[in-house]
């Protein structure tokens, strides 16, 4: 960890962070055992809300943990199914979960892998969509936020395929924003740019280097950062706020 980053993490534990009351509203978060969406799970039950974990891995922190995998759709209905019996409703949902894949050109890219890729982040995207948001649709308001990229706004060099699908994932949020417009559901994306999390493990140091190189602040995110953004787009404060996509990139974004 450089100073910047180690910087920036004193600030964010130092600072007067807004203050959010989620008490009664019933939270899902796919891939919530590690990194972003762990720090997501925390910070809505730090505000009250009955938080449930989809992950394939545990989580020793929270109470409330469904085995759910993305490429298994019978995974995730019974997970729905579960959810609904417990809590009795869903009022919030964060897909976080995905991978980056291994970096490579477009034309050295195993197709196997590249497929897989899409499969896990944009099919994966469809399916969590297509079981949990008939369950927010039964409440007057709910919120819906997927987890896209920077590099599904940019395209990122040597990695075709992530990009592809998170270019996808920001296409397929729109589509069902503007589906669900009138019936109070308010879904919208987050495209962070590099954040400090194991998911960075998955690629060369060298890749790594260069999307730091790229942020104006010179640091990766944190995944603290991630988690303050995601519980104001999750808030009663993001209400016209449908079909969008925002930025969390140290100022590195372009549009």
């Amino acid at each position: 960890m450089g100073k910047a980053t180690a910087g920036i993490e004193t600030e964010l534990y130092s600072r007067n962070l807004p203050h959010y009351d989620f008490r009664g509203k019933v939270a899902a978060v796919t891939g919530g055992s590690r990194g972003m969406g762990k720090a997501i799970a925390e910070r809505l039950a730090n505000a009250g809300a009955t938080v449930w974990i989809l992950d394939l891995e545990p989580c020793g922190d929270m109470p409330r943990q469904l085995m759910a995998d993305v490429t298994r759709p019978e995974t995730l209905a019974k997970a729905a199914e579960t959810l609904i019996a417990e809590s009795g409703k869903l009022d919030m949902l964060v897909h976080n979960a995905g991978i980056t894949g291994p970096t490579a050109p477009l034309v050295d890219y195993a197709p196997e892998v590249w497929r897989r890729v899409i499969e896990i982040n944009l099919l994966g995207t469809y399916e969590v969509c297509r079981h949990f948001v008939p369950l927010l649709l039964k409440q007057q308001r709910s919120w819906l936020v997927n987890m896209a990229s920077l590099a599904g706004k940019e395209g990122t060099p040597n990695a075709s395929a992530y990009s592809a699908a998170k270019a996808g994932v920001i296409a397929l949020t729109k589509s069902l924003a503007k589906e669900n417009a009138m019936a109070g559901l308010r879904a919208n994306t987050l495209a962070p740019a590099a954040i400090e999390t194991e998911l960075l493990q998955q690629m060369e140091q060298v890749h790594v280097d260069t999307m730091i190189s790229k942020s104006p602040q010179g640091r990766l995110g944190q995944p603290e950062e991630v988690a303050e953004i995601v519980a104001w787009m999750l808030s009663d404060a993001c209400t016209f706020n449908s079909g969008a996509v925002f930025d969390l990139s140290g100022g590195r974004a372009t549009y």
